[in-house]
């Protein structure tokens, strides 16, 4: 078994070598891969990302840098030239921490599951940067609930894990922004697929650190939660 890393980054100039250090550094049960995507960045991040792969020569690293088309153009792209079983996304802004991975990938190996979410709400010790992000998040995790029929404490999380069976409906997802996230979301609930939430460590960075999310994309989260919900799926 293999674990699959998709990292997509814009702009991520700061924060994207220490994202590599301990994506890299992370002790699993299975081998790894991590594919970055550089989703055309205009700072330093693709050059910054060159020079930090030659310092892990023993890691399975694969570089993909592409025309800027949103993160999920870039986690498509990462997904579609990934080779492993399990499949996880990580952000390249040191919010989440690389150590969760082992118990997020567990109820996969354990064949309980195909798809876990890691919960940032489960974990009572967790702050937000912003009354506004959690807020957000609340509603568009209600709007999941109540459209879908299941509970989820969640659903906007960084840490999506999936099997690769689950491929198809990752790539063949129309959003190409944020959207992508609630669209796979609905789909994977509409094929039958329960999603266990894992708890998770979650540190917050702010607008003025970087943070790229906003309001509206909460907004568009919904409405693509309503369009998925009726619309006919493959």
């Amino acid at each position: 078994m293999r674990l699959s890393i998709i990292i997509p980054a814009y702009n991520e100039e700061k924060t994207i070598l220490k994202t590599l250090e301990e994506v890299v550094a992370v002790k699993l049960p299975i081998d790894k891969e991590i594919v970055i995507v550089n989703d055309g960045s205009t700072d330093k991040t693709a050059t910054i990302i060159e020079n930090s792969i030659k310092k892990f020569p023993e890691s399975d690293i694969k570089f993909i840098s592409k025309k800027n088309g949103g993160k999920g153009s870039a986690l498509k792209e990462g997904i579609r030239s990934s080779k492993g079983e399990i499949i996880i996304i990580q952000d390249a802004d040191l919010e989440y921490d690389p150590k969760d991975y082992s118990k997020l990938i567990t109820p996969i190996l354990e064949k309980k599951v195909k798809v876990i979410y890691g919960s940032r709400i489960k974990n009572k010790e967790n702050e937000y940067s912003n009354i506004s992000f959690l807020i957000g998040g609340i509603g568009v995790t209600l709007a999941t609930n109540i459209l879908y029929g299941i509970f989820l404490t969640d659903e906007p999380t960084c840490y999506k894990v999936f099997h690769s069976d689950l491929k198809d409906i990752l790539i063949n997802a129309e959003g190409n922004g944020f959207e992508w996230e609630p669209e796979i979301t609905a789909k994977i609930i509409r094929k039958g697929y329960k999603i266990k939430e894992v708890p998770i460590k979650y540190y917050p960075r702010t607008k003025k650190e970087g943070k790229k999310i906003k309001w509206f994309d909460g907004v568009k989260a919904v409405k693509t939660l309503l369009k998925w919900r009726f619309k006919k799926i493959n």
